[in-house]
């Protein structure tokens, strides 16, 4: 049994990130079709009412506020768990750093910020 490939180039949260802000992007086209689409209607072989036109737009209304909350919702947490991560790698990677040159070589300061920015960002991630 082949183990799970590896993703090539982006961090799966950094992809869904990027996603995310392509729906957030997308909202107000999609909107604009669903808004526009009772104008198609009047040509066709069933009168439509113009309570049921009204009743559909509030309805689309109502849908593109809810989607756009929860868009906002998941962006806000999904920016915030990266910026977490990425807080995480910084400050370990400074620490490591820190107890690297207390040994007084580069090469250990080196190492350590390596050390370092690794625990940090598994210490981001959690």
């Amino acid at each position: 049994m082949r183990s799970p490939r590896q993703p090539l180039f982006l961090a799966r949260q950094s992809y869904r990130l990027r996603r995310l802000a392509d729906a957030a992007r997308l909202l107000p086209l999609m909107g604009a079709v669903l808004l526009m689409l009772p104008l198609l209607w009047r040509g066709g072989a069933v009168p439509v009412s113009t309570a049921m036109v009204g009743l559909y737009l509030f309805a689309v209304w109502f849908g593109l506020i809810a989607a756009a909350a929860l868009l906002v919702r998941w962006l806000t947490a999904a920016a915030v768990a990266e910026a977490g991560a990425e807080t995480g790698a910084e400050t370990g990677a400074e620490a490591g750093a820190e107890a690297g040159a207390e040994t007084g070589t580069e090469t250990g300061a080196e190492t350590g910020a390596e050390t370092g920015a690794e625990t940090g960002a598994e210490a981001g991630a959690e």
